[in-house]
């Protein structure tokens, strides 16, 4: 009964770090900024970290499901 939360909330970061990170690599691939008036660097590692570590989550939640 206390797996389905996991498992929703597992899909929740899964879908989010995954669209984030296609998000970043198509912006970067075009050549467009991550995100406007901010150092392209900078936003791509943030997008690309923020990504990560939401697929780890959602992976963590299913370890726990």
């Amino acid at each position: 009964m206390e797996s389905g939360p996991a498992i929703f909330v597992g899909v929740m970061f899964a879908l989010f770090g995954g669209g984030l990170l296609a998000w970043t690599a198509v912006r970067l691939r075009q050549g467009e900024p991550v995100a406007h008036g901010v150092n392209r660097v900078a936003s791509a590692t943030l997008a690309s970290v923020a990504g990560t570590v939401a697929l780890a989550l959602g992976m963590w939640c299913f370890t726990r499901a």
